[in-house]
Formats: structure tokens, C-alpha cells, sequence
């Protein structure tokens, strides 16, 4: 199977993730716990670049809850980032965070929208928001890459300052859809 490039994101303007990276920043993010994927590149490029935030590569999705409710223990903020796919591989440790009201901030980058080709995505795809929703995350969504800073700034404050759980969602056409053909 070869990969084509990514249709959708415009190459002339900067990329999501340098609007994430800041809006993390100026957060207060010092722990970024993820699990990799092309849709997140960018992104976690510039967060292992930066001094001021330890990138935690995990075995599973389901850690990261785990990661943000030990950084919020020992003083720090810490966000998950992840793909739509690993999303419902939160569910049950997403209990801790609502259970215990510690903050939660997710980042994620959907497939199975606009312009999939790959029929693994659609389902978790489809039912990323509402599975979150039904574990007490707040759901935003960017669907242009010019509302990134302030989504993720605003989504931030809500889980810093209210002890909630929020998530960022990035449109896939924010992100770019993938071509495969095999």
C-alpha cells in the first residue's frame, strides 16, 4: 500500500500545529503525552523542539488520562494528543478524570470525514464527539486552521480553570485527507 500526499491542507499558510503549539504553550502545557500519527506531526515536531514540554510517547490512548491526572498531581498541566481512531480507547479511563475532577485537555485529529478512502476510519470517525461527550468532555471542533490558537486557548482554559474535561477535534480538513490506493 503506498501512501499519496495528504489533499486539503494549505501549504501556503502556517500549519494547524503551529497554532496548537502556541495556544498549548501559553497554556502552561509542560507534559504531551501522545500516541503517533501522521496528522499530528507538525504538532508534535514543534513540542519535542520545545524546552519548556516533555513529549511522552504511549503504548495506548487509554494512558493518556492516566499521564494528565499525574502531571495535574505534581503541579504541571499535560495534554493527550491523539487520532479519532484511539479516541474510544479513552472511555473507561476518561472515569478518572470526571470521577476525580481533574483537568483534561485532548487534542485530536479526525479521519473517517471529509475525503477518507480508508473504510477503517469511518467508524470511530463518525463517533468520536459523541463518545467523548458521553464521558463528560466538552467537544469543540476546528475546521479551519485559522480557529486553532483560539479553540484550543479557550478549550485550555476551561479545563485548567474549571477542573472539566475538554477536547479538541481537528477536522480532516484541516488536517488533510490521505490517499491510499494498494
Amino acid at each position: 500500500m503506498s501512501v499519496a500526499p495528504e489533499r486539503g491542507a494549505d501549504a501556503s499558510r502556517p500549519g494547524w500545529g503551529v497554532h496548537a503549539h502556541r495556544a498549548l504553550s501559553d497554556a502552561g502545557i509542560r507534559q504531551v503525552g501522545y500516541v503517533p500519527d501522521g496528522g499530528l506531526s507538525e504538532l508534535l515536531r514543534l513540542c519535542a523542539a520545545d524546552e519548556s514540554m516533555r513529549t511522552v510517547l504511549l503504548a495506548h490512548e487509554q494512558e493518556g488520562p492516566a499521564l494528565a491526572a499525574g502531571a495535574w498531581l505534581g503541579g504541571e498541566r499535560a495534554a493527550l494528543l491523539m487520532q479519532s481512531s484511539g479516541a474510544g480507547n479513552c472511555v473507561a479511563a476518561l472515569s478518572l478524570i470526571r470521577t476525580c475532577r481533574f483537568p483534561f485537555l485532548g487534542i485530536v485529529t479526525m479521519r473517517g470525514e471529509w475525503g477518507e478512502t480508508n473504510p477503517w476510519q469511518l467508524p470511530m470517525g463518525q463517533g468520536t464527539a459523541a463518545h467523548l461527550k458521553q464521558c463528560g468532555v466538552m467537544v469543540s471542533r476546528v475546521d479551519d486552521a485559522a480557529e486553532t490558537f483560539e479553540t484550543i486557548a479557550a478549550a485550555a482554559a476551561i479545563a485548567f480553570e474549571s477542573q472539566a474535561a475538554a477536547a479538541v477535534l481537528i477536522g480532516q480538513r484541516v488536517i488533510g485527507a490521505k490517499d491510499f490506493d494498494g
